[in-house]
């Protein structure tokens, strides 16, 4: 979180690729950097990196392998399983 404060309410700018955020009514000079844009990777469906997509994937592998031996983990799994394949069934992937 930085130096924002936790609860306060806050106004959020883009500019030239940087996103601010800066306390409500405070001086606009007074905004702090939060965030930044990355470029769209083509090679992917939803534009996140290749390097998102890959590293999404190995955490999936091992959450899934880490499954094998946690009964509680395994259980989520099932349930998010069973939930993706009721809502791909009603057309609501």
């Amino acid at each position: 979180m930085g130096s924002l404060i936790p609860g306060a309410t806050y106004v959020y700018e883009h500019h030239k690729g940087t996103v601010y955020a800066r306390e409500f009514g405070a001086d606009p000079n007074t905004r702090q950097p939060i965030g930044w844009e990355h470029p769209i990777d083509p090679r992917t469906s939803d534009g996140r990196s290749l390097h998102d997509h890959m590293m999404e994937d190995k955490l999936w592998g091992e959450i899934r392998r880490a499954a094998k031996t946690n009964e509680a983990l395994q259980s989520a799994l099932d349930r998010a399983i069973l939930v993706y394949h009721l809502s791909k069934d009603h057309g609501k992937e």
